[in-house]
């Protein structure tokens, strides 16, 4: 289906001025499309999205609807702009949660948040800590919604035991690349650490953590700020909003946004855990969602961001010995580096929990 007969799948008002490739996703195709009704001009993202990636888009679509419907209501009770501080998605005009094409290409739309940005780097701590609002107010936000009645569109995404059960321990068995022995301290180290993997698992399978909305890939850049004020507006790419541990969601801020390099730095050395960073964006998390967490949530947000960085190291281990089939490599060793560069910074949070957990108590 072309895209401008994407267009007539939706209530656009006005007339179209210009449609164009917008963003820099890697997974949907996005399109920015401007409308003018009454000397009044309208911009909406048009997204194609990724089914061979999102295979359950009514399920997805339907977790994605059911949750900004939730925050718009929350928004406006708390007497805020609905219209800038969640997306609004837009039903097609049969009333579906997205038009799919006769060649089974699925779109969904959603009114573009005007004079927004990304920011796709952590350059400060006073940046990190407003994104720590933004997502803390998320959770606040949705600290009453039935997270339960989500669709989970990725089983165990986020269930470390699990990925190191049924994924880790048989990659490193079948060693399919024959990579395993460039990779025995690596393995070791998980191996080391596998208790750490039913920690929070654990504490949920005895009621002692809730279950809440989670948005699962909380990086810097899936948050909106105003292009004038630099303040957080909204949280965005709601993809893979579903139940889950709100732990989780802060830990992989983390392991993103306080680390002192980037994720596939060849120099373990250079790597640490900032602990400016971590205060900032504790600081600004708690300041919204503080609340609405129970004191087990507090206790274990510290090794919360360690295990989502060990998950991550495991997986792209994982993947090395799979021989590079998940995430895409530049360079044999990539995969490798990377798993070398979490673990790195594994070791270092917990040369530091103490420091982490205070940081926290003090909050």
């Amino acid at each position: 289906m072309d895209i401008k007969e994407v267009l007539g799948c939706f209530d656009f008002k006005g007339e179209l001025l210009g449609i164009e490739q917008f963003g820099s996703g890697h997974i949907n195709t996005t399109y920015l499309a401007k409308y003018k009704e009454d000397n009044k001009i309208s911009s909406y993202v048009v997204q194609k999205v990724n089914t061979n990636v999102f295979k359950n888009i009514d399920d997805l679509m339907g977790n994605v609807f059911a949750v900004t419907s939730f925050l718009r209501d929350k928004i406006k009770a708390n007497g805020g702009d609905p219209d800038r501080e969640t997306l609004n998605y837009m039903k097609t005009t049969n009333g579906d949660l997205y038009c799919k094409a006769e060649d089974g290409t699925c779109y969904r739309a959603y009114k573009f948040v005007d004079n927004s940005k990304c920011c796709d780097s952590v350059s400060s701590a006073e940046i990190f800590e407003k994104s720590g609002l933004a997502f803390g107010r998320f959770q606040k936000y949705l600290s009453d919604f039935p997270a339960t009645t989500l669709k989970e569109t990725i089983p165990d995404f986020h269930n470390t035991i699990w990925r190191f059960e049924n994924e880790f321990l048989p990659a490193v068995k079948d060693d399919k690349s024959g990579r395993a022995d460039q990779c025995r301290d690596e393995i070791q180290f998980v191996m080391d650490r596998r208790n750490d993997c039913r920690r929070l698992t654990d504490l949920s399978d005895k009621g002692e953590i809730p279950i809440r909305v989670t948005h699962n890939d909380t990086k810097l850049n899936n948050v909106l700020f105003d292009n004038d004020s630099d303040e957080a507006i909204c949280v965005i790419d709601l993809d893979t909003v579903m139940p889950g541990l709100a732990l989780y969601d802060f830990g992989d801020s983390i392991r993103f946004g306080a680390n002192t390099c980037a994720e596939d730095e060849k120099d373990t050395s250079k790597i640490a855990i900032d602990l400016d960073y971590f205060k900032a964006y504790a600081q600004g998390f708690l300041k919204e969602a503080g609340e609405s967490f129970t004191q087990t949530e507090k206790d274990n947000l510290a090794f919360s961001a360690k295990l989502m960085t060990f998950e991550c190291g495991m997986r792209f281990l994982t993947d090395y010995l799979n021989g590079d089939t998940y995430f895409k490599t530049a360079y044999p060793e990539h995969n490798l580096v990377r798993a070398k560069d979490q673990f790195a910074l594994v070791a270092d949070m917990e040369k530091h929990m103490d420091e982490m957990e205070n940081i926290i108590k003090a909050l």
